[in-house]
């Protein structure tokens, strides 16, 4: 007797069931909209999805919304020419605040009062920190009169959250274990973790200039030149190296006729293989004009030591507002020995520059021209987003 195939039979395969293997070569290959139409498709594609590992990270910018009508961001994918993607509504409180760091698919958001919190962009999850307010009547008791006390309440209050210096964070998505970390005026760098309740001291880090927080280790450096690392894999931070470093103080005003670059920012920068960078922002006498000095400070092998002058970041490209380096090789569209930096020009859109370390030239970054039409980008910032959710 002839067999036939019988469509019920519990021999026959179905898209449901397709292998882990086969799943994780089509997640792969999926752009944004389509990996997270796949989530939907059913629980076993879901639960595919979470254990795929991207072959690369790619950063993705970030763009805020302008004003108080629009309660979502706009993100943008430089390896997706011509697509823009929106979040949802985030609600009245976010379009009040400023976001003051990125780390993975999560944003650190304070507004003008030091009110601080944590949110997903895809999930919406959101983590409230400690309040921050508390520490201002400690400074002004440390610091001040009582007058400039009562005159710090009424005048200054409002205002305190333009006084947090370099906030930096890390956050584990799965555990949702993080660390928040910023500086108070002169005073010293505070940080709270998941569970605490209030803001937690570290000791000997006066007059915050720049951080960097990378591989659970902190790189802080103060206006003085103090550089130091401490080492967060316990439970309380640990101080593992301290040397210092020349900083040359911000200048304002036109630059002198002797020199046509002036020092307005020095900042640290991690790079891949675990270097530090000091790396000092310069601007020029004609609007726009850049250029850029970059020291290596700090590496397993070069351990208090004067700094060296780099002339080249090799095969990798520089994120400097986020203090790190990544493979110009191993994300979308980043250029080699190049600095991708932002300049705040008012109203203006287009304000993501990147300058190369070669030619020595700054120019708009072009990947994003073809968005200029249908996107106003106020206050882009890179991230890595992440699918794992």
């Amino acid at each position: 007797m002839e067999n036939k195939h019988n469509p019920t039979s519990h021999t026959s395969h179905t898209w449901s069931e397709l292998p882990l293997d086969l799943l994780n070569l089509v997640f792969e290959r999926l752009s944004f909209a389509n990996i997270r139409r796949a989530k939907s498709v059913c629980s076993s594609w879901y639960s595919a999805s979470i254990q795929v590992v991207p072959k690369k990270h790619i950063h993705w910018l970030i763009c805020f919304p302008r004003d108080n009508n629009n309660n979502s961001c706009t993100l943008l994918n430089p390896e997706e020419k011509d697509k823009v993607y929106k979040t949802q509504d985030f609600g009245e409180e976010f379009t009040k605040s400023v976001c003051r760091a990125t780390h993975g698919s999560w944003l650190l958001m304070g507004d003008r009062w030091c009110d601080l919190y944590i949110v997903n962009l895809f999930t919406h999850d959101w983590i409230s920190l400690p309040p921050a307010d508390l520490l201002w009547k400690d400074y002004a008791l440390r610091h001040a009169s009582q007058r400039t006390i009562s005159t710090y309440r009424v005048r200054y209050k409002p205002y305190v959250g333009r006084n947090i210096r370099d906030p930096v964070f890390w956050i584990d998505e799965k555990t949702k274990d993080y660390v928040v970390l910023w500086g108070l005026m002169d005073w010293c760098v505070f940080y709270c973790k998941k569970g605490d309740t209030c803001w937690n001291q570290i000791p000997k880090t006066s007059d915050c200039f720049h951080m960097v927080y990378k591989d659970h280790k902190l790189y802080f450096l103060n206006k003085t030149g103090s550089f130091k690392i401490f080492d967060f894999c316990g439970d309380i931070p640990q101080q593992t190296f301290e040397w210092s470093v020349k900083v040359e103080r911000s200048q304002f005003g036109p630059p002198p006729p002797s020199n046509p670059w002036k020092v307005i920012a020095t900042k640290l920068v991690v790079t891949v293989t675990g270097k530090v960078l000091k790396v000092e922002e310069m601007r020029g006498a004609r609007p726009r004009t850049w250029s850029f000095r970059v020291f290596e400070v700090y590496s397993s092998e070069f351990l208090k030591k004067k700094e060296r002058l780099m002339n080249s970041l090799g095969d990798e490209s520089m994120l400097l507002d986020q203090g790190i380096t990544v493979l110009a090789n191993d994300t979308g569209g980043f250029i080699r020995n190049t600095i991708y930096f932002s300049a705040s020009h008012g109203n203006n859109t287009n304000d993501i520059y990147i300058f190369n370390l070669e030619t020595q030239k700054t120019e708009p970054l072009h990947t994003l021209d073809s968005y200029s039409s249908s996107v106003q980008f106020y206050g882009a910032q890179w991230f890595v987003p992440s699918f794992k959710h």
